[in-house]
């Protein structure tokens, strides 16, 4: 909580008050929306005070929800779309075949259609994809200049997904061009199974980073920063790999989690981990929804999934769809 100091209108007087998250509704297109806000109040007389940013604040957020249960792109999104790819918003509407200020309306705030908003996204989240589209709609910008200033931009992004990547990434490129419809949460509870069973089968593991047991379970901090915005929603895939960044061994280990457990739903994956030590020994002495970010060590997360190796009699990685399934009948009871 942070202390601000206002004018109340009712007592007349400077005063310090205690602003502090509250549950509130709003209305969009005639749909009720709950969202948690912000509000103020005078300590003395308890009226409610009204602070513009705290007002812009709360319609951000009441349309943000309302974004995120309809799967709408984000407005961060579309805001870094123009600087992602040098190109004006007035440009990029005219690219897109769009009317000159629609994408400026976009910009400002007002909400795409569901169709646009797709495209928005998948331009965001693809380069090779602006770049067709850059290509196929050059005759619609009005100058060259704008053409040549967008493809330098765009140029230099795809070269540098062409460099050189880290294992991690590698991994989250190839479970993505792999899955038509994975969520953040799947992809995070899939990155967590494709770490444990490598180890289990190679005695070591196949990426650096670390896992943090998070409320919903193990997170790669990240990964869940670069895909946050697409909250519930299948991440657009991204741009295949230029060159095989994965040993065949490795592909294995990956084509089986993608295939035995990306089957199920994020949700339902988040409740096979709680269920498994790495997770549990991490958070044992938290409250249930307690927000933490603790490391689940290394060493817990290879000794689980060798113990799960040996209890499942796995010989080869197309044995770990054993354990998925036993997994499944077990919450399901």
């Amino acid at each position: 909580m942070e202390k601000k100091y206002v004018l109340c209108e009712e007592c007349r007087k400077e005063v310090e008050f205690i602003l502090t998250e509250t549950s509130m509704n709003g209305r969009i297109k005639n749909e009720e929306i709950h969202f948690l806000g912000k509000e103020a109040r005078c300590p003395e007389c308890g009226s409610l005070l009204y602070i513009p940013e705290i007002n812009d604040f709360n319609l951000k957020t009441l349309y943000d929800e309302y974004r995120r249960r309809k799967g709408i792109v984000s407005l961060e999104v579309i805001r870094a779309i123009p600087e992602k790819y040098a190109i004006g918003k007035r440009p990029l509407s005219l690219l897109l075949g769009w009317g000159e200020q629609t994408f400026t309306r976009y910009y400002d705030g007002d909400l795409p259609t569901k169709q646009y908003s797709e495209i928005l996204s998948k331009i965001y989240e693809n380069p090779i994809y602006y770049a067709e589209l850059l290509q196929a709609g050059k005759e619609n910008l009005k100058t060259t200049a704008a053409y040549e200033k967008s493809k330098k931009a765009v140029d230099a992004l795809i070269l540098e997904a062409d460099e050189p990547i880290s294992k991690i990434e590698a991994v989250v490129r190839t479970i993505l061009n792999q899955c038509g419809d994975i969520t953040p949460l799947t992809l995070q509870k899939a990155l967590y199974y494709i770490q444990g069973f490598y180890y289990a089968f190679h005695n070591e593991f196949l990426f650096s980073e670390n896992c943090e047991a998070w409320i919903h379970g193990p997170v790669y901090r990240d990964i869940y920063n670069r895909y946050r915005t697409y909250h519930f929603d299948p991440i657009i895939p991204c741009a295949p790999l230029v060159s095989p960044a994965m040993t065949e061994v490795e592909a294995a280990v990956i084509n089986c989690v993608v295939q035995y457990f990306c089957c199920y739903g994020g949700k339902t994956l988040e409740q096979f981990t709680h269920q498994e030590d790495p997770w549990l020994n991490a958070r044992k002495d938290l409250p249930k929804l307690t927000s933490a970010r603790r490391i689940i060590p290394k060493e817990s997360i290879g000794d689980y999934f060798m113990r799960l190796k040996e209890k499942y009699n796995m010989e080869k990685p197309e044995d770990i769809r054993f354990y998925a399934e036993d997994r499944f009948l077990t919450i399901m009871k």
